[in-house]
Order: C-alpha cells, then structure tokens, then sequence
C-alpha cells in the first residue's frame, strides 16, 4: 500500500514540525509529490508546545491552522504519523527507505468521540505536557492534533482497561490487534527535519534540577503558563502548589559550555524575554522576574522587543553565569549562588521559582541516519555528500519558528530540483 504512493520523483520529509510542514507543503504547491512521516501521534512537533511566539505574543494556532488547513486540501501530500525511518540507502534520486509504522489501536474510523477516553481509568504522562500531568491511556495528542484521532497507549492493550476502550466506540474504530508494520519505499530527495530536543538538565549538576522541585526548564515554563496546560495558566510551584511571584530565568542553561553543548542555541534569551511577560500577566507590578545572563542575544527584529522587557520596572537583569543553585530547605525557594560581574559582588539571590533556559540539541533519537549524511560539530544536519539530502529548520541550526520556515523553504526548494533533474534525465 505505502511503497505505491512513493516513486523517485517523491520527496520524504522526515518530521512533521513546523519545518517538516513548511518542506512538504512547499513541494507540494509546486506540484510535487510528497510524504511526510513524523513518529509521534500528531504533526506540530515542539510549536505546538508553545504559549505563545514571540516577538508578536501571538499563540502558535495563528500559523498551525493555516498549516493544517493547507495540508488537508492538497492532495499531494501524504501524512504518516506514528512513522520512523529506520534505514536509507541508494542515491540522490534513488533512494530506497525502510520505515517502521508504530500501531495507533485506533483506525481512521474514529470521529474523536472522546468515548474511549472517559472509558478507562488507568493514566500515563502527558508529553505534552512535557509529564508535569497525566492523561488518559485512551488519549488525543492535544486539541489541535491532526489527525484529529485518538491514540491507545500500548500499555493497556491487553488489559480489562483495552476493552472498555474498545467496548466504549461507536464506530469500532478501537483495533487492539494492530501489530508494527515495516514498508519499504522509493523516493527521490530526503528532507530532514527531526526537529529538536531541549538540553537534559539533569547533567547540569550545580544547577539541581534532578533534586530541587522548583527548579523548572523553559519548556516546562512554557505549559504551566499555557491556560490549556497541567495548572490551567497558572504560574505555580511545583514544590507545594503556590504561586510563584518571584521568579528566576537563568540563561545559557547548558549552552556556549565545553562541558554541555558548546554552540549558542539562539532561542533562549528570546525565550526567556518573552516568558518574563507571562509572569506581567499574570500578577501585574506584584510579580518580579531576574534574568542572569552572559549577553543577550536579540538582533534584528527582535531587539525592540528586547528594549521594551529591558523597560518593563518588574523585570531585572544581572550579567552573571549563576555558579551554583542551592535550596532553602524551610521554604523549598532556590538560592542562585554567583558573581556580578557588572560591580564583581557576590549575591545569594533566593526566589520562589528558577527556569532554566536549555539549550537545543538536534533531535535524532531513534533515527538511523544515513552514512554520507553530513553533520557538523554539535550534530546538525548540513546535508548527504550526494547532494540529494537536506536538513531544515532545528535539525539543521538552531532556530526559532520564522528562520525554522525559512530554512525547511530553503531545504524544499533544493529538493525540488533534484526531483526536476530526476524527470529531466528519465524524459533524455
């Protein structure tokens, strides 16, 4: 079935973030056949864990629709979720795939009743909520989550739980008996664009991150402000569950350090810019956020965005590479332990919360890349040294959402003309 809608003139786009979306339909408005294969759920990637972008504070539903809607009527573009490569060999061109389909347990018959979700009680984390909450075994990815089906967690196949979410659909759309599938296909260019993952905190030892409850990732800080997210918007402490007024956002949390990443992840002062105005929101002149930072990295169109956080009499900013994080046992606050270096004092700064801005690192979990890929220090895709295979978006550089579209059109166009020069030479 899979191997028929692929041929050399078809262009694989590995990953259905933003960037994958932005490759294929691309290609696909210029007429050429794609398929796109993403190996979660649901298309989106990391923008749909977003609040909010910046510099505009617009939600990411501004360009996900658009996206989805431009995906559903173009017929040139096939979706695969649940999707992973597993091998590629062969030549620009030429270029025979292996890929392994993951089992939903849920077939295209499903309308998204929700009836199979009330059905079960047993809970597994909610990556989408990066498992600050849980969710039910019988779940939809998210609300915007394309395909609109819900997904049963291998966990309960096989259990009681299964076949109350099997008895629980109207529309016998809950298969238990769907195994793992292995395709193999024929495509002509290969765009890459796994995406990202954030920085393991875990290894940034003085930091505390696996021992300190309130201290928190970026990303994480990203769902608890999202009103669709574990707190329901609210900037809570994960310790006790109290509001957390008083918050630290430490920049380069793993990033431009030989011990950890040693490239510059671009997002993060961003990122941390833009979330200092979540805590504005949501507490008004009551709430306070300090950024430590090295140098802020705002260019271009961002730096008046920067000006006006810079502005804002609820944010601070201290030029310090926080040393070490401690806890103050009777409260649960962490104590950043540092030196000022604008003055050279040291402080024992204690807040109610701490985010901690992880670096990017290419996303390739799992992902058999090709021998002649080629990746540069920190395992960025540059390309194939056939020149058939290309990187796009935060699998190729460190991006934010607007060069991420522009880098995966850039990457789309490229394997355009391969596709061209494979029609060109089979007319000769």
């Amino acid at each position: 079935m899979t191997a028929s809608i692929a041929t050399n003139q078809t262009i694989l786009v590995v990953g259905g973030g933003i960037a994958g979306m932005t490759a294929a339909l691309e290609a696909a408005e210029c007429g050429k056949q794609v398929l796109l294969v993403e190996k979660t759920p649901t298309l989106g990637g990391r923008t749909a864990q977003l609040y909010r972008y910046f510099p505009k504070m617009c939600h990411p539903t501004c360009g996900m629709e658009i996206n989805l809607k431009r995906i559903k009527g173009n017929p040139n573009v096939r979706v695969m979720t649940m999707t992973q490569v597993v091998a590629v060999d062969g030549r620009r061109g030429d270029y025979k795939v292996t890929l392994k389909i993951s089992p939903r347990y849920v077939n295209e018959n499903c309308t998204a009743c929700r009836k199979c979700g009330e059905a079960v009680s047993a809970e597994i984390p909610d990556a989408y909520n990066y498992g600050l909450s849980k969710v039910k075994a019988a779940y939809l990815p998210h609300a915007m989550a394309y395909p609109q089906r819900y997904v049963i967690d291998a966990s309960i196949v096989g259990t009681a739980e299964g076949e109350k979410a099997k008895a629980a659909c109207p529309v016998n759309a809950v298969d238990l008996g769907m195994k793992e599938e292995t395709v193999e296909i024929n495509v002509g260019a290969v765009v890459w664009a796994t995406g990202w993952r954030p920085f393991d905190a875990n290894k940034i030892q003085p930091y505390g991150y696996d021992r300190i409850a309130n201290v928190v990732t970026s990303v994480e800080f990203e769902r608890l402000a999202d009103p669709h997210g574990p707190t329901g918007g609210k900037l809570l402490r994960p310790s006790d569950g109290k509001e957390a007024k008083n918050i630290a956002f430490i920049q380069c949390a793993g990033s431009r350090d030989e011990n950890y990443l040693r490239h510059c992840s671009r997002i993060c002062c961003m990122a941390s810019l833009k979330q200092t105005q979540y805590v504005r929101e949501a507490y008004g002149d009551e709430g306070k956020s300090t950024v430590y930072y090295i140098d802020i990295r705002a260019i271009d169109r961002f730096e008046d965005f920067y000006a006006n956080v810079w502005k804002d009499p609820t944010v601070s900013f201290v030029k310090s590479k926080v040393a070490r994080i401690a806890e103050n046992e009777a409260n649960g606050n962490p104590v950043l332990h540092g030196v000022d270096t604008e003055g050279y004092h040291r402080y024992a700064a204690e807040h109610d919360l701490v985010v901690l801005a992880v670096g990017m690192e290419p996303e390739v979990t799992g992902v058999k890349l090709p021998a002649d890929i080629v990746m540069d220090s920190s395992n960025f895709i540059e390309g194939s040294k056939d020149g058939g295979m290309f990187g796009a978006g935060a699998a190729a550089s460190p991006l934010d959402v607007n060069r991420a579209v522009q880098s995966a059109t850039a990457a789309s166009l490229r394997a355009i003309q391969v596709i061209h020069k494979n029609a060109s030479t089979e007319a000769a």
